[in-house]
């Protein structure tokens, strides 16, 4: 047997480590006890997981649909990806190409389809605009705050958020047209800016004269709202996105979009409007400039400035949802909102600016290609004078309703017209001018003519002419007999005044003597260019005429016997060029008579207003000649008259030629010509008439006597007459009154 407790035999790691200290033994810490369920799944063999039990197919009709329904679900999904793939990239190379059409940005940003004419008046300041102004190229950035943020504010809120199309806009613009009753494309576009941009200039596709189509119908194809047309705006939307930065964009449409007026682009319309460049608007124009685009030409502050203010008023409160403006801010500027400068007060410059651009060469005017400046003759102030008297004259003197007209022309001796109106309403444009188309029997306000030729003859303003009844025999129409206005004869009287009290029988009997056609001639070569009566009624003013030529003969009565050619256009140019193109297209003329027998005439011109028809005209002490003139039925009224600076025609009547009801050339007209030419001489200094006071002749003398041969050329005259007519020069008998019989 063996000793159990015989020692055990040193082990190989214990002589390994002889000769080191020993280790501190460190304290033995009892394993933990594994849990029983663990100690038995680790004792225990790993078991394979047995595999989930498959759902037995359906069998019959139910399985054979639901296999049909996967399988086309499957075959759509691939068809539709694929479909989806070609599609875009159909898209992406149709964007790629239109990237490839898109010009430069210069190119875009003035796009309209003639040009422009600026007026300036006499001092060159601008005072109205024709054709489709465009007022410089500005960009998103140089324009004022105001407006940019206005035009976002009012056009496309998220226009710096979205690739050029807003899929939320589109479907908010369909809710609303739906709601109210139209279809999904009528009303609200839902179009972005960059989309407003591609319809502006109409996908790129330039006007073609060779299409068959007229400029308003490309432009009416070019604004149309049909599905293709809104999908192709959205490709061409998409390549300006790609092409152009946002502020690139928003600056074509600035410069493009048409805000009424005629004016196409912020910088035209601010100076249309406010008479300012875009950079200097504050909030309340900025907002009205933006408020324009929904309806430019509705919308427009010349046509109605408080709809135009009321649209500004809703754009301010957008600018102020949006953060553009603090309350208080868009509250200052709702409480002062923008008014027109003066020349947009004057709505384009109304009758003066029609006329100009009517008598200027048509390929500079009204159908010009160009951008054409025209420096006229117009003066403001005297155009504002001429607008206030004719108002003053209808409030005051002029039953209320009465639906009568009036036309006034101011122009100096040259024939330079200064102001001119040509009906009642003062602020038009393309009106009908009665001052310058309409052709209106004269009356008595020819009779300086008949008298001018006499005169030129060397007749003198103290001979002597018989007031008695007095008839012809006129071939083919019988016995024609003139009365004058107050049925009355005066005998012998001077030929001075026969004029002042305009009477009748004394003018004709001097055209007889003179000879009509030298009367006709007189009249023609001071500037009457209508057809003149051919029979003895021509001295009393049988003829037509305009206000506009019967005031440029007056001139050239004023300046001494020269014809003048009555004017307004002083200089065309081109913009951008310093040399003129043309310039004054009138002025004084030929002399028509001798400058003795012009002061002669003056001289008994202006006994008509300080003793005679003409008397209410008178104002101020001042040196005035001039002659009344009223027609047959009195259909038509005159005063056409002077002082040494300036000339002035007046005329009323109804355009359907219905008799004026107790009005005559020396009544309304000269309270008119009164009132106009009083606000014209405000601050000018009187100045006397160019007239010559006659020396009495021998035997020849002013006489109210009736009967009798008398003396002197009345009795020269009068012999003239009878070796011409016969015995029935001075005979009696009588007729209806003849044109030109009323005249007070």
């Amino acid at each position: 047997m063996t000793d159990s407790r015989k020692p055990k035999r040193p082990l190989v790691a214990d002589n390994r480590h002889k000769g080191r200290p020993p280790k501190k033994a460190a304290k033995k810490t009892p394993p933990k006890k594994a849990p029983p369920k663990a100690r038995a799944k680790a004792k225990a063999p790993a078991r394979r997981r047995a595999a989930a039990p498959r759902k037995p197919r359906r069998g019959g009709i139910v399985g054979a649909v639901s296999a049909l329904f996967r399988w086309i679900l499957r075959l759509f999904w691939r068809i539709t990806w694929r479909l989806g793939a070609l599609t875009a990239l159909a898209l992406a190379l149709i964007v790629g190409y239109l990237y490839t059409t898109l010009p430069p940005l210069t190119d875009l940003l003035d796009g309209r389809a003639r040009g422009s004419v600026t007026l300036l008046d006499r001092e060159g300041e601008v005072f109205a605009w024709r054709g489709d102004q465009f007022g410089g190229a500005v960009s998103a950035d140089s324009v004022s705050k105001h407006l940019r943020n206005a035009v976002i504010a009012t056009e496309d809120k998220r226009f710096y958020n979205h690739f050029g199309v807003s899929p939320r806009g589109i479907a908010s613009a369909i809710r609303i047209n739906l709601s109210e009753g139209r279809g999904p494309l009528q009303g609200h576009g839902g179009s972005t800016i960059t989309q407003q941009v591609a319809k502006l200039i109409c996908l790129g596709e330039p006007y073609d004269p060779e299409s068959g189509l007229t400029e308003r119908e490309y432009e009416a194809e070019c604004r149309r709202n049909s599905l293709q047309r809104k999908a192709k705006e959205a490709l061409f939307a998409l390549a300006m996105e790609l092409k152009y930065s946002k502020d690139d964009i928003l600056s074509i449409y600035l410069n493009r979009a048409y805000m009424g007026g005629g004016a196409y682009g912020a910088e035209a319309a601010s100076q249309r409007f406010f008479g300012k460049p875009a950079a200097a608007l504050n909030a309340s124009e900025g907002a009205m400039l933006a408020g324009l685009l929904t309806a430019p030409t509705t919308l427009s502050p010349t046509n109605n400035l408080d709809r135009s203010q009321e649209r500004a008023a809703t754009v301010l409160r957008l600018m102020a949802d949006q953060g553009y403006l603090t309350g208080e801010e868009a509250a200052q500027a709702r409480a002062r909102p923008a008014e027109l400068s003066e020349a947009a007060e004057a709505r384009a410059g109304g009758y003066f600016a029609d006329w100009v651009m009517s008598t200027g060469p048509e390929f500079f005017t009204r159908n010009t290609t160009e951008d054409v400046i025209i420096k006229t003759t117009l003066d403001q102030g005297l155009q504002r004078a001429a607008e206030e008297g004719l108002k003053h004259i209808f409030e005051t003197k002029v039953r209320e309703g009465s639906e009568a007209q009036a036309a006034i022309v101011v122009m100096s001796a040259d024939g330079a017209v200064r102001a001119m109106v040509g009906g009642r309403k003062t602020k038009v444009a393309g009106a009908f001018n009665r001052a310058t188309q309409a052709l209106r029997q004269t009356g008595s306000a020819f009779k300086p003519f008949v008298y001018a030729a006499a005169l030129d003859l060397g007749y003198s303003p103290n001979d002597l002419v018989m007031d008695a009844p007095y008839c012809l025999d006129i071939p083919g129409s019988g016995e024609w007999c003139p009365r004058n206005y107050t049925n009355k004869h005066y005998g012998q009287v001077s030929l001075t005044r026969a004029l002042r009290d305009s009477l009748n029988i004394p003018a004709v009997k001097i055209s007889e003597s003179v000879g009509r056609d030298l009367v006709s001639r007189v009249a023609t070569d001071f500037g009457i260019d209508s057809d003149l009566a051919a029979g003895p009624a021509l001295a009393l003013g049988a003829s037509e005429s305009t206000l506009t030529e019967m005031t440029g003969a007056y001139a050239g009565i004023l300046n001494g016997g020269s014809a003048v050619t009555p004017y307004g256009l002083v200089e065309l140019r081109l913009l951008g060029d310093d040399e003129p193109l043309m310039g004054t297209g009138g002025g004084i003329g030929e002399r028509v008579i001798q400058e003795e027998a012009a002061a002669q005439l003056v001289y008994m011109m202006e006994k008509v207003i300080s003793e005679g028809t003409g008397s209410r005209a008178q104002f101020g002490g001042r040196e005035l000649a001039g002659k009344t003139g009223t027609t047959s039925a009195a259909k038509d009224a005159w005063f056409i008259g002077f002082s040494a600076d300036y000339v002035a025609g007046v005329w009323m009547g109804y355009d359907d030629n219905t008799p004026l009801q107790g009005v005559t050339g020396g009544g309304l007209p000269a309270d008119i010509w009164r009132e106009v030419m009083l606000r014209v001489h405000e601050d000018v200094p009187p100045r006397p008439l160019p007239m010559a006071n006659p020396s009495p002749q021998s035997g020849m003398g002013e006489s109210g006597r009736s009967g009798g041969g008398g003396s002197g050329g009345g009795s020269l005259i009068d012999q003239v007459l009878r070796d011409i007519f016969g015995g029935g020069s001075s005979g009696g008998g009588s007729s209806a009154p003849a044109p030109g019989a009323g005249d007070r």
